[in-house]
């Protein structure tokens, strides 16, 4: 570790090489694997209106066309996208992505007709073709498209919804994504792209961050019309597909897809909405850390440290590999080759899209991760959040295009608990008390922040959702209400909310692109904890089932993947146990500080 006194490596050097996706052909391989796709969709549509008449060797024979299809429009997909993220200034990478999204609509379209077929066949006779052999490498994918057969339209109206979307809710969020890459930050003089600005509120220097928020405020004004016209357009989209599919709710289609019942997730968002006085407590004891009466917005991230201190590159990478390696050599294998075979995109860039994440790609190929590097020991934790996920898709790629991945409720499972583990590995080697004050601190911070913001987020969402359908389009100013309202229910007493965080909503890319996605990271940080509990309890005897979740990808209900790790999903009390572990790391964060500093909240 070093202090931004010295010169910190920045990753510049490490970018991801995505050639390989498209045979090293570039644009050419594009239009090779989307006239393939187009090909085999053409040979399966001959199936248009047989499907009542299938049998199981039938089914099979469809559905593995089909796999071939899907790697074919992956590849080309994931290669048009990943280069869009890394730049969405080069106008064409954002005329590939473009093409590519109108042509996986012509091929989806020529295909509208088999999930509407199999969705109307009897439950008897699709168990039946269901029970055949070899289908276990689509056969919970199959099961799981019937769960929509009341929401499904007939077959002209299914056709009409998909080719507009290129030009409907996909144009518009491109058009997001292109606003807020475009987003500039300017602090003494130098314009940074947002993302640096964001980094600079964990800055132990309160002048420096509410500078940076002032900045960020700025930077966010320009475009924030455009921006919530963006909203409200993609709001009302959502409020009529609904209406006319049937959904009962706005966040009805998000929970069929999460594979979650209603009642599960109105249960976890319940239980946390209940203990938001977890993070109460602990903007109180940091608001006496800082030297403060009560936390401005700004100051929630403030880094405790003395000086900012900051992790090169090559000391990241070591330390997430000694971690991982610590729990299984075959999971540090795995990610030893993203560092080795350019898997990663790391530096920050103008254009560049903001966040990280991790692409699965297609099975056929491997996974790729994108961050935004800034070098501050949090981005140490990101990466090893990131290569979690990585893991869990190199793992799951023998499951093939259906099963690979999980659904969203589970998707943050081994992220989280990969992050964990290396969050286990900077405490170790951490003796001064001020240094593990400071990394107990950002462990509960990023517990807050993935379960109790994102639940905040979700009431947001519910708000605003709910707000647009029986007012109609919504002001700048109703944006800020709903805001701020959400907020200061988690807040409460302990957050002084500033008038200009009132328009940070306005570059959250969830609302945009996933409406109804942000429920799952909570859902995800406690499962995943659960799961940290069980290898904390049964150490290296643990590690086989774990890797046994993981390479089973989503090829089963959630249910039966969490009883692999001894995990019930269907208890009530389920989240209570994960909010649990929660308020116990911050008993663990409260003696640190009264060790530290002789702080405590009496």
């Amino acid at each position: 570790m070093t202090t931004t006194e010295t010169t910190s490596a920045r990753a510049e050097d490490i970018t991801w090489d995505l050639e390989p996706l498209v045979f090293d052909k570039g644009t050419d391989g594009v239009d090779d694997l989307m006239a393939r796709a187009d090909s085999l969709a053409e040979e399966l549509k001959s199936a248009h209106g047989r499907v009542a008449s299938f049998g199981p060797e039938d089914l099979k024979s469809f559905m593995t066309t089909s796999a071939e299809l899907a790697d074919l429009v992956g590849r080309a997909g994931s290669y048009a996208s990943l280069r869009f993220a890394a730049d969405m200034t080069d106008p064409a990478h954002g005329a590939l992505m473009q093409s590519v999204e109108e042509r996986t609509t012509q091929v989806a379209t020529k295909l509208l007709f088999f999930e509407l077929e199999w969705a109307a066949l009897e439950e008897e006779q699709a168990e039946k073709l269901l029970a055949g052999d070899d289908l276990d490498f689509c056969r919970h994918y199959l099961r799981s498209v019937r769960r929509y057969r009341d929401y499904l339209l007939t077959e002209p109206e299914e056709k009409i919804l998909t080719e507009k979307s290129v030009t409907g809710t996909s144009a518009w969020n491109r058009l997001f994504s292109e606003l807020s890459s475009a987003i500039v930050v300017k602090i003494d003089g130098e314009e940074k792209p947002l993302e640096e600005g964001l980094s600079m509120l964990s800055s132990p220097d309160r002048e420096v961050r509410r500078k940076a928020a002032d900045a960020v405020t700025a930077g966010l004004e320009p475009g924030l019309k455009t921006r919530g016209y963006v909203f409200n357009t993609l709001l009302h989209d959502k409020a009529t597909n609904d209406r006319l599919r049937g959904y009962e709710h706005w966040l009805r289609s998000r929970n069929l897809s999460n594979e979650a019942s209603d009642e599960s997730v109105e249960a976890l968002v319940s239980a946390v909405r209940g203990r938001y006085d977890i993070a109460q407590r602990w903007y109180r004891l940091k608001a006496k850390l800082i030297g403060v009466d009560v936390l401005a917005d700004y100051d929630r991230n403030a880094s405790l440290d003395a000086t900012d201190e900051t992790v090169e590159w090559p000391r990241a990478k070591e330390i997430v590999l000694d971690g991982y390696r610590s729990f299984s050599d075959e999971l540090a294998d795995l990610c030893e080759e993203f560092f080795d075979d350019r898997w990663i995109d790391a530096p920050v860039r103008p254009g560049k899209r903001p966040g990280a994440f991790c692409s699965y790609t297609v099975p056929s190929h491997h996974p790729y991760v994108f961050l935004n590097y800034t070098s501050r020991r949090r981005d140490v934790l990101t990466l090893a959040h990131e290569l979690g996920h990585g893991v869990h898709a190199a793992l799951a790629r023998p499951q093939g295009p259906f099963h690979q991945s999980t659904p969203l409720t589970l998707a943050e499972t081994a992220s989280v608990f990969g992050e964990t583990v290396i969050f286990g590995r900077l405490l170790g080697m951490t003796d001064d008390p001020e240094s593990r004050l400071s990394l107990l601190a950002e462990n509960v911070e990023g517990a807050i922040a993935t379960v109790f913001r994102q639940v905040s987020m979700n009431r947001f969402e519910n708000l605003v959702h709910n707000a647009r359908r029986s007012e109609g389009e919504l002001s700048i100013e109703r944006f800020g209400d709903l805001w701020e309202e959400s907020q200061r229910e988690m807040f409460a007493d302990t957050i002084q909310i500033t008038p200009g965080y009132r328009n940070w909503w306005s570059y959250v890319p969830h609302f945009i692109g996933v409406p109804g996605y942000v429920y799952a990271y909570a859902y995800g940080q406690l499962l995943a904890l659960s799961v940290y509990k069980q290898y904390e309890e049964r150490g290296a005897d643990f590690v086989p089932s774990y890797l046994e979740l993981l390479s089973a990808g989503g090829s089963m209900p959630p249910e039966e993947l969490g009883k692999i790790v001894d995990v019930d999903l269907t208890d009530p009390g389920f989240w209570d146990g994960g909010l649990a572990i929660i308020e116990k790391d911050l008993r663990l964060a409260e003696d640190a500080a009264k060790e530290a500093r002789g702080i405590t909240l009496d």
